[in-house]
């Protein structure tokens, strides 16, 4: 299909994604990019706060075991067939079940769920749990239409987004058209995106320059070169973070003493300085400060202290430490953390394995790197990271002492609880026990975009098309 100037279009350069299934790619921040073809159960607002989407308003029982979601009339997929309570079930428990989902152990804390009539969707609960509604936002509940098998989804997705997909060529570019039955179709204000490969980050800038893009992601070192071409760099809020993943499963890190080794030996401020090039902050937690769930009272509990670190591996009458980072491709930050730790005497061979997800989500390494887009529930973040079961730690079923009694009490406060925030951060604290991760830095979502588009809302982690427009 040929571009088409005379309608409002919109061209990203962008990673193309390589599961169109919002259950398969869900644990990745490919959900961005999926959110043009799928709508989600509940967005979120500039706050961070759970606000309606499919569904217009939802209800908890007594108990705060049961929540309904009311879904709004009329509501069809992009094929138009109706999306209905029954089709939301059937979303939710293919999340649960089906065996490459990215997204089972997320909804843990889902028992059943039932349609009833066709616009109530009742979610039964194994606990207490007011974060459901953030839950069930743009990561976790972009509905998919039921009648279409997985693996032609995720060639070709059936949603009920603001836009439908029209052309598909894999590695080479996504076109989508609007669709004019969404939900919210007259704020969306863009007749056409569409996706192109991201093309090599330095030709980033001229690409914008001249017109073949009009909205890129960017990294941190082609900031300045943005600015200085006088392209809008879009700073959007975010949940990101970034650690060192160690198993304490297998040596060295079964050695208590070695990973409060490594922990001292952490200069947070050089992966800021030398990967976000200054433009991020450096973090000792999941979340970036600021974060409702950060705990300020226990950051910086492990301060950067070469000798210290030193003085704990002689104690531990760890010598000739050595062990490998396996990373899927080659980065600053890796070389950062040879550097340090073989600082303190901790040797580490660099080995890059494209296929390193395979043995990381297997728990199969002793040590790794991993970064967060974060979660619209902050409950959700610190499972993924502290929880037995959860995906980012790489110690699985390890889980600090406290963090089971702790997160549950977080589930159980109702967000408009004066209590929310403190009960958050004690459960933050609780999961900073855990001697699996050691967190090094958080940095904002990073676009730049010509001056045809408008203002991006600083909607914390994602991108809302809603009111987005482009000059022709």
């Amino acid at each position: 299909m040929a571009s088409a100037d005379a309608v409002p279009t919109l061209r990203w350069a962008v990673t193309l994604p390589a599961h169109w299934d919002p259950v398969v790619s869900g644990s990745g921040a490919q959900f961005r990019i999926l959110s043009l073809a799928y709508a989600s159960l509940t967005e979120i607002n500039e706050k961070g706060e759970a606000v309606p989407g499919l569904a217009e308003s939802w209800t908890y029982n007594e108990a705060g075991d049961q929540v309904t979601f009311h879904l709004r009339p009329n509501l069809t997929f992009s094929d138009g067939t109706p999306l209905n309570a029954a089709a939301v079930k059937s979303y939710l428990e293919r999340a649960k079940t089906q065996k490459d989902s990215a997204l089972f152990g997320d909804l843990t804390s889902i028992k059943s769920v039932s349609a009833s009539g066709d616009r109530d969707v009742v979610v039964d609960l194994t606990q207490v749990d007011y974060q459901i509604p953030l839950l069930l936002g743009e990561r976790v509940a972009q509905i998919s239409s039921p009648n279409v098998d997985p693996a032609a989804l995720d060639r070709s997705p059936v949603g009920a987004g603001p836009f439908k997909v029209v052309e598909n060529v894999p590695g080479s570019h996504v076109y989508l058209t609007k669709n004019p039955d969404y939900w919210d179709a007259a704020n969306i204000h863009i007749e056409r995106v569409e996706l192109l490969a991201e093309p090599d980050a330095a030709t980033i800038v001229s690409g914008l320059q001249t017109g073949v893009y009009d909205l890129a992601n960017v990294v941190p070192n082609q900031v300045k070169a943005a600015a200085a071409a006088k392209l809008d760099v879009v700073v959007q809020p975010g949940f990101n973070a970034s650690n060192i993943s160690l198993n304490v499963n297998k040596p060295p890190f079964d050695n208590p003493k070695v990973v409060d080794a490594v922990r001292h030996a952490i200069n947070r401020q050089e992966f800021v300085d030398k990967v976000t090039f200054g433009i991020g902050e450096v973090t000792d937690q999941p979340f970036p400060p600021g974060y409702p769930a950060y705990d300020e009272s226990v950051a910086n509990a492990y301060p950067y202290d070469v000798a210290k670190a030193k003085a704990l591996l002689a104690d531990a009458g760890a010598t000739n430490v050595a062990v490998d980072l396996v990373i899927p491709a080659q980065s600053t930050a890796a070389e950062i953390i040879q550097a340090q730790l073989g600082a303190v005497g901790i040797t580490v061979t660099i080995k890059v394995d494209p296929n390193w997800a395979t043995p990381f989500f297997a728990k199969d390494l002793a040590l790794s790197i991993y970064g967060t887009t974060g979660r619209e529930s902050p409950v959700q973040t610190l499972t993924a990271h502290f929880g037995p079961n959860g995906p980012l730690n790489l110690s699985t079923p390890y889980e600090p002492a406290g963090f089971a009694e702790a997160v549950a009490v977080a589930r159980q406060t109702p967000l408009d609880s004066p209590d929310y925030r403190t009960n958050l951060q004690a459960a933050t604290r609780a999961g900073l026990q855990s001697r699996a991760l050691v967190f090094t830095y958080s940095q904002p979502n990073l676009f730049v975009k010509s001056a045809k588009v408008s203002d991006i809302a600083p909607i914390p982690g994602q991108i809302h098309w809603t009111g987005l427009t482009v000059t022709p």
